[in-house]
């Protein structure tokens, strides 16, 4: 299932209309929704996008694991 949060339904159905193999409209919705999750780290972390680095993206990926670890898999923002 899609994740409105990071993919709107309107999003997918244009990658899936697109004259994209199986492969290249994966990888569409998976830099659509990285795109969006990389717009909630650099708002959570006070920086611009383009000035997040590695080290603070790798962070913020172990809070939300940890977040899951401590209060279950429906916390954090990940949902998979």
């Amino acid at each position: 299932m899609t994740s409105e949060k990071y993919l709107t339904q309107a999003e997918a159905l244009d990658v899936e209309m697109a004259l994209l193999s199986t492969h290249e409209k994966f990888l569409a919705r998976i830099t659509i929704s990285s795109l969006r999750l990389l717009q909630q780290i650099a708002d959570e972390e006070q920086v611009k996008i383009e000035d997040l680095t590695p080290k603070q993206i790798t962070h913020w990926f172990e809070r939300d694991a940890e977040l899951k670890r401590s209060q279950g898999e429906t916390a954090g923002s990940l949902q998979w």
